[in-house]
């Protein structure tokens, strides 16, 4: 390995250490840690940290990266050919999972992303991701709207099963993870029903 080569390998290691810290703090609690604490965390020097992130949105950027390629690891799809009440209730239990493991994060992003357009960006790639899947796994049921009607149709089960209504859900109601499930599940099943019902009546 030559001198170039072995300070890039030092780089990428430097960048997965600072990544792996702040996740690993954020999912301890510390919401908004400093860049004092991300390197001590991560065994690095602050110097280290800064010369690899030039600021804290690109440090946004790479661990909202990670969040994402690991909430996708754990997806699993949904067979769009089984019945819509199968669907809906893998659909739900499946977001449920999958908000739990993303709330640590979504709750300290929550805190920045009124001064942080990378966090706001990571907020609207994570919606869009629901959005792609709502389009596929209820297929059969949207393709009878309108185009407009389909539109809003996809948006109202996005805002039902995203980190805002789930945050409602379980921080400010209280619910435990089954009962959040079911109002899910009670939302989502209505939204579809309401759709179909005013395109074929």
């Amino acid at each position: 390995m030559n001198g170039s080569d072995g300070r890039t390998a030092r780089a990428e290691r430097t960048r997965r250490l600072v990544i792996e810290a702040h996740i690993r703090l954020i999912e301890g609690g510390e919401l908004k840690p400093t860049g004092g604490q991300i390197a001590e965390a991560a065994g690095v020097s602050l110097r280290a940290l800064w010369a690899n992130f030039s600021d804290l949105e690109t440090l946004f950027a790479a661990t909202g990266e990670e969040v994402l390629r690991r909430q996708d690891s754990q997806f699993v799809p949904v067979a769009p050919e089984l019945s819509l009440p199968d669907r809906i209730d893998a659909f739900c239990a499946q977001r449920a999972r999958l908000l739990e493991y993303v709330a640590p994060q979504a709750r300290a992003a929550g805190l920045r992303e009124a001064v942080s357009p990378q966090l706001r960006a990571n907020r609207l790639l994570h919606i869009n991701r629901v959005t792609d899947e709502i389009e596929v796994l209820f297929a059969r049921e949207l393709a009878v709207l309108t185009r407009h009607r389909r539109t809003q149709t996809v948006q109202a089960l996005g805002i039902a099963s995203t980190w805002a209504s789930w945050s409602v859900l379980r921080d400010e109601y209280e619910l435990t993870v089954d009962e959040a499930v079911a109002v899910m599940r009670q939302s989502v099943s209505a939204l579809l029903a309401a759709a179909v019902h005013v395109a074929l009546g």
